[in-house]
């Protein structure tokens, strides 16, 4: 298989209410939009992928985590805050050496916010 694009799917249980939240709360960037007004659905830049907000389903995405990597995780918890995102668990640096944060978006999937330092393995050049 040869993948060229792709793309995570979530069908929120309140379109509306999970595009004003990675939109405007997390101030992801638009790819793109499509279909009715009434049911419209987005499409997120997400670094090296995308993230699709459309439909709508009746029960809560179960399972399922998201996972940013950000220049600066306590930046992003200071702002947040500020804007009042609660947040599940503060910035701390795991065993593994990434610094994590995790939030959830309004339907509960997990978000967690990765920071890679300076002198972290993936950081490193692998010649």
């Amino acid at each position: 298989m040869e993948v060229l694009s792709s793309r995570v799917l979530l069908r929120p249980t309140d379109p509306e209410r999970s595009r004003a939240f990675y939109g405007d709360v997390l101030g992801l960037a638009v790819y793109r939009e499509f279909g009715p007004p009434e049911h419209r659905g987005v499409v997120y830049f997400l670094g090296s992928g995308l993230l699709e907000i459309s439909g709508r389903s009746d029960d809560r995405p179960r399972g399922m985590a998201l996972w940013f990597q950000v220049r600066d995780v306590a930046a992003e918890h200071d702002r947040l805050v500020a804007i009042g995102v609660p947040v599940t668990r503060s910035p701390r640096l795991e065993p593994w050496g990434l610094v994590e944060m995790w939030i959830e978006d309004p339907d509960g999937v997990r978000i967690v916010l990765v920071e890679v330092p300076e002198d972290h393995p993936l950081r490193r050049d692998r010649r």
